[in-house]
């Protein structure tokens, strides 16, 4: 299991959006051209970002803006806008175990407490990481 790629880049467009909003138009190809994705993925992404209150997108010549402080957006709310899990599970079950083998009868009984507990940690550490982390990272690198 791995989370995609779109998280990443997620965080990498807030983090264009917020270093260049006042020198450039932040259009899909402009973030395409700092992330080497295509504007058709960053487009799809930008989506999903609008769809979930974390970017305003004017079309034409408006050009994509943060909607929140970064200090109010954490990598969990991102993580969420952007990841495709069923139910708000992370981990996914394999659907038919076999009723009659002692395992497979009790692999459910046996793992979802434990797998529910590494969620609730990810999701923890995502809840407390924020834009803003990002941002005074990004200030000294630069």
């Amino acid at each position: 299991m791995q989370i995609s790629s779109r998280f990443t880049l997620a965080v990498h467009i807030f983090a264009c959006i917020d270093t260049f909003k006042d020198e450039y138009k932040i259009t899909s190809d402009f973030l395409a051209s700092s992330t080497n994705v295509n504007p058709v993925i960053i487009r799809k992404i930008l989506g999903q970002l609008k769809a979930a209150g974390l970017l305003d997108i004017k079309r034409g010549s408006g050009g994509a803006s943060i909607t929140k402080p970064l200090d109010k957006i954490s990598f969990l709310d991102i993580y969420y806008a952007v990841e495709c899990i069923d139910n708000g599970e992370l981990f996914h079950f394999h659907e038919n175990p076999n009723m009659e083998c002692p395992i497979g009868r009790n692999i459910h009984l046996i793992m979802d407490d434990k797998l529910n507990r590494v969620q609730g940690a990810m999701e923890k550490e995502l809840a407390s990481i924020t834009l803003q982390d990002i941002k005074k990272d990004i200030k000294n690198m630069l």
